[in-house]
């Protein structure tokens, strides 16, 4: 029984364990129930059967380009290249997208009763400093709660997936590929009490 109050929810695990998915779930069972539910996703883009980068959806569907691998005989034009491994990280094409999400999401319309989904705070989002704030104030926010997904810690810790990790008001789940289809009830629970405070 969940009696402990926490705010937000927050999964991590490895990559491909099935974060999005379970997120995705639960945004499913919460818009059944009469939840309002705002924010985006990031999915895999594949091609031929390999990814080829990544991409921002929002709950509503709407799609952008977070990252593509890096194309060898692209010029670059000196322009600054924000690169985790051998992907390019389009940072206007997510601010672009991600963004305006945050800056509705204080308008609390339907009496407050909202989650807001971030995923991921990850390397590729952190390199926008716009996206660190928007993400600060969402938490420090009274109308919305967040349902998220943060990396597992791995080489150097990122400033603000570690705040998020250490707040006592985020409730972390870890999924595994044992317990990921049997958490689902667990993450629920967790986000229809924090709602019950903000309602």
């Amino acid at each position: 029984m969940v009696t402990e109050m926490f705010k937000h929810v927050f999964l991590t695990g490895p990559p491909g364990v099935g974060k999005t998915t379970l997120v995705q779930k639960a945004c499913e069972a919460l818009v059944s129930s009469g939840v309002g539910v705002e924010g985006f996703y990031t999915e895999e883009v594949r091609q031929g059967g390999r990814r080829v980068g990544f991409d921002v959806v929002t709950v509503t569907g709407e799609r952008g380009q977070l990252s593509r691998i890096r194309d060898v005989s692209a010029p670059s034009h000196g322009r600054r290249e924000y690169t985790v491994g051998q992907y390019v990280v389009d940072l206007s094409s997510f601010e672009n997208l991600a963004l305006p999400l945050f800056r509705n999401v204080g308008s609390a319309d339907g009496g407050g009763r909202k989650v807001f989904v971030i995923d991921e705070i990850g390397k590729m989002e952190l390199f926008s400093q716009s996206f660190i704030r928007a993400v600060r104030q969402t938490l420090e926010s009274s109308s919305c709660t967040i349902l998220g997904t943060i990396p597992i810690p791995k080489g150097k810790p990122l400033g603000l997936v570690e705040e998020v990790r250490s707040r006592r008001d985020v409730k972390v789940f870890t999924v595994s590929k044992e317990n990921r289809n049997d958490l689902l009830p667990d993450i629920l629970a967790t986000l229809q009490n924090s709602l019950k405070q903000t309602a």
